[in-house]
Order: structure tokens, then sequence, then C-alpha cells
């Protein structure tokens, strides 16, 4: 199954005592060449697992950096078959796990089936799907067990124990633990709570536990690295892509360099030890 290579490299972190790094980048901004690009650039420099983003015109879990970027992805055309065909150049060049991020409404509109088989075949490995909840998700579930693409489910600070217990045991890959109540966006400080949400949540999780939303330095990845086996992270970036977006060499090198230091902070030893 090639939900697989998720599980693989959250386990070669685990032997070498490392939190997953985990980037995001919106697909098609500032188009599909340069999604290309950074991709591998990502993976050249220690990501362990990419998260592509497929743009929608109304991203809920979003803050503005993100529906920013999908805004201009939208606008320049971009659609789910093209980002596929781009998966599908990556995984010529790179091994390195990619799961789609998106909303419930593209992909229903393409039809569970048929876009279960072409992400399969495409290459990635599982998807996430913010706005679909639990007890709706038993369709689009099957079709991707079938097609060997694990489903990444979220919970939140607030979400209830007992409930928690039930989302981990149907996530594939990993489970998803927001950090924040809120939206995405990359903050200075992170909720003390935090790392005891975490800790909460790993003691019943049966797959790993990654967190994002707001995490932006090498210092808060190091800070998480005990309590999460992976660290998400995806404004921080965008951010990046949209100061450097008319250089491309200038974009790869800053991206490189940052996801590259971001990645550090996950092989250091860290305060605190699970």
């Amino acid at each position: 199954m090639k939900g697989n290579r998720i599980t693989k490299a959250f386990e070669m972190c685990r032997e070498r005592g490392e939190a997953a790094f985990i980037p995001f980048v919106t697909a098609g901004d500032p188009d599909l060449d340069t999604t290309y690009d950074i991709v591998l650039t990502m993976a050249e420099n220690g990501a362990d697992i990419i998260e592509l983003g497929i743009p929608f015109s109304d991203p809920l879990a979003d803050g503005p950096t993100i529906q920013a970027a999908s805004q201009r992805a939208l606008q320049a055309g971009v659609n789910p078959d093209e980002i596929l065909d781009v998966v599908e150049l990556i995984r010529k060049e790179s091994q390195c796990p990619i799961v789609l991020m998106g909303y419930y409404n593209p992909v229903l509109k393409y039809g569970l089936s048929a876009f279960a088989e072409r992400v399969s075949e495409a290459g990635a490995d599982g998807t996430i799907i913010p706005d679909l909840p639990l007890e709706e998700a038993g369709e689009w579930q099957r079709v991707a067990r079938e097609n060997g693409i694990a489903n990444i489910f979220l919970v939140a600070p607030n979400t209830p124990q007992k409930r928690v217990e039930k989302i981990s045991k149907r996530s594939k890959g990993f489970l998803y633990y927001v950090s924040v109540t809120g939206i995405t966006g990359a903050r200075k400080e992170l909720p003390e709570e935090l790392t005891q949400g975490l800790e909460r949540v790993r003691s019943v999780s049966p797959v790993p536990v990654a967190v994002g939303f707001g995490i932006s330095s090498p210092e808060q990845v190091h800070m998480l690295k005990g309590h999460a086996d992976g660290i998400i992270v995806g404004s921080a970036i965008v951010k990046i892509i949209e100061a450097n977006a008319q250089a491309k060499k200038g974009l790869l090198k800053e991206v490189g360099a940052f996801v590259k230091e971001m990645k550090e902070a996950t092989t250091l030893p860290s305060l605190s030890s699970h």
C-alpha cells in the first residue's frame, strides 16, 4: 500500500529520534512548474512528508495567507487534474510521501472513485479533507482504502477524548492535531496547553500524531518535537513563496534554506523526551 510511504517516514524519524517535518505548499502558487520545483527542493532539504494543497474558493480551515495563495492559483486556472499530473512528474524524481490537502466539494464533483483512482495512479499517498467529518466519511474512506490512499483526519484541542479515540482509530497514515481552535496562520507564541493536548491525543492514538496551524519558527519546532510525531508548517512557507514569486531562483533558495533549518530543529536533542 502506498500509504506505507507515510508510515515508513514516521518509522525512520522515530528510529533517528526525530519528529517528521511536514511542509505545506499550495499547488499552482505562483504556477505549477514552480510547485514542481518547490516540492523537489523541499524533499532535497529534509522534508519527511510533503502536504500539497488543492486550491479551493472557500477554504474554511485556512487563514488569510493560504486563502490568498488559493486565490492566486485559482486565478491562474489550476485544477485537480493538472495538480495530479505534477504529482506524477514529482514521483519520477522523488519518493518523498505526498499528502493532498483539499476540500470535499471538488472531490465530490470529480467523483469519489474516479478521484481515488487518479490520486493513486499519480502516486500521492494520502488525503486530508478538513470539511469531511467522521460521520460522513465512510464512502470516501472505503474508496481511498481500495486505492491504497491513507485518509488523514483532524482533531482539535476542544475535541472530546472519546471522539479523539474514535477519530484516531479511523485515521490512516497519521492524525492531524490542530494546535489552536481557529484557522491556520503563523503565530509568534504557541499556547501552553498545546503540549498537554498533544500528550492527551497521543496517549490514545494508534497512528502517529502530527501538529499543525501556527508553527513558524525553529524554536517552536524544537519545543514541540518531544510531544508530537510530526510537525506541519504551512503559512510560513507560503509567505516565503509570496515574497519571492518574481524571482524563481531566489524563491527556491529561500524555501530550501527554511525547510533545512526547520528539519534540523526536529533533530536536535529535545528538552523533553516522550
